[in-house]
């Protein structure tokens, strides 16, 4: 998993870009971890309570796009990601739906979460 982080130096908004199969990951850094410090304190602790065991899985509720995590992996989907369409619309939804759920590994997972906390702090 690849990604890239930059800040526009004239509006200072973030962008986090990750590779195919991985993007909904970028709008996930952006609009529900944003700046916020105690959310990544918070992230960072449930990620250490499943390498340890003393967690087994955690749902992360965002307004948008949500994390399930557990002790091997993590899963980023949007709130409205809906598994009952209709049969005939399936196919022309598979794109929509591959760009609203995303998997990977917690270690990469964790790694991105870090990058991400010394980019912002880098760039202030």
């Amino acid at each position: 998993m690849e990604y890239e982080f930059r800040r526009n130096t004239m509006t200072a908004t973030v962008i986090a870009n990750f590779s195919m199969d991985h993007e909904v990951l970028g709008f996930w850094f952006v609009e529900e971890l944003g700046e916020c410090q105690d959310k990544f304190k918070a992230l960072s602790q449930i990620i250490e309570q499943l390498q340890v065991g003393s967690l087994t899985q955690k749902r992360w509720l965002g307004k948008a796009l949500s994390l399930e995590l557990d002790s091997e992996e993590v899963r980023v989907f949007a709130n409205e990601l809906d598994d009952g369409l209709d049969h005939e619309f399936e196919d022309d939804m598979s794109l929509y739906n591959g760009e609203s759920e995303a998997f990977c590994g917690l270690e990469d997972f964790q790694s991105a979460l870090l990058s991400w906390r010394e980019f912002l702090d880098e760039t202030r």
